[in-house]
């Protein structure tokens, strides 16, 4: 079957099965299950309210415990036990306790990785952060900011993997005698640079260039929304601080500051789960060498090319563990503001 063929039949197999569940679970709720009728039927008919809301719940319940919370539990065994292939080619599974942990913490790598994650959460949201609100602010003050809007948010239309080819000729490296196609050394050269540079493989400075990618696609995102609280603050402080003599540095930081603070701090967070995450950038440009190994690029070392499914299960575990706390914040946060 051809592929758009196949992608219809399944829309309309999937969009079906989803009208007849609706409506043939209200069915049996209504008509078997809590009927409006005889004695009970007053309480039968609040019965059926409450239970209704699981009926529509149900599915996403399902997809989540069966994408989310299934391979979290089995992520979980995996990272206590020893995957083992017997004899006969089958494959069993021994209890290894905290063992796989163990391992992790005794190799360098593993520690590389986190001393490199929390380089990038230093230095990502930050930046990424900062550049976003400097671009709200700034293109809102001038008349082709919504062009500039575009331009900026622009990289985040494009994939990791796209983002991390695009910097990759930037920082590409030829021999002296040849024309510089990246940028970085063609500007290297032009300012009395002796010979080009390999970027990428000087350490400490290779993670900035690393970092510089995310950030370029990270800040059209802070932007968006920066831009949307700024436009929400009350005219009426501002004019009122413009009236008592405030500068545009004042108003900046003092007035839009404080009553967009909470915006600032959940794009930050957002970022800094991204960072946390980051692997697609890493493993296209150095693929961990050079010492910028990430956690996420270690654990796929562990789990696809080292098929040490222990110790690469227990490195996504410590991801998680990482991630949870800010989520947690975030969805307290969210739930304040909505009260």
């Amino acid at each position: 079957m051809h592929p758009a063929l196949q992608g219809i039949v399944f829309i309309i197999i999937g969009v079906s099965g989803c009208v007849a569940y609706f409506y043939f679970s209200n069915l049996f709720l209504d008509k078997v299950l809590c009927p409006p009728r005889g004695k009970n039927a007053g309480r039968n008919i609040n019965r059926a309210n409450l239970i209704r809301p699981w009926l529509f719940l149900l599915p996403a319940l399902l997809a989540l415990g069966l994408y989310l919370a299934y391979p979290v539990v089995e992520t979980l065994r995996l990272s206590l036990t020893d995957r083992v292939t017997l004899p006969d080619g089958t494959t069993a599974y021994n209890w290894a306790g905290l063992d796989n942990y163990k391992q992790m913490a005794n190799e360098p790598k593993f520690w590389e990785a986190l001393r490199n994650n929390a380089l990038w959460l230093l230095v990502v949201p930050a930046l990424a952060t900062a550049f976003g609100l400097l671009a709200a602010q700034l293109t809102d003050r001038i008349k082709w900011g919504n062009i500039a809007k575009s331009l900026i948010f622009m990289p985040m239309a494009i994939s990791f993997v796209g983002a991390a080819v695009i910097f990759k000729l930037v920082y590409d490296t030829r021999p002296i005698d040849q024309e510089q196609i990246g940028v970085l050394n063609a500007i290297y050269l032009a300012l009395g640079g002796t010979e080009p540079k390999t970027w990428l493989t000087i350490p400490i400075w290779n993670n900035f260039f690393l970092m510089a990618v995310l950030v370029w696609i990270q800040t059209g995102f802070a932007m968006v929304i920066l831009s949307a609280a700024l436009r929400g603050i009350p005219e009426e402080t501002i004019e009122a601080a413009i009236i008592d003599g405030a500068n545009p540095f004042q108003v900046f930081f003092k007035i839009k500051m404080p009553q967009i603070k909470n915006t600032i701090m959940v794009v930050w967070t957002t970022i800094t789960i991204v960072v946390l995450k980051v692997f697609d950038i890493v493993f296209a440009m150095t693929n961990g060498q050079w010492q910028t190994q990430v956690l996420a690029n270690y654990m796929f070392d562990k789990l696809f090319r080292a098929n040490d499914w222990g110790v690469g299960s227990a490195s996504a575990m410590v991801i998680m563990l990482l991630v949870t706390p800010i989520l947690v914040w975030n969805v307290r946060n969210a739930r304040k503001e909505m009260q």
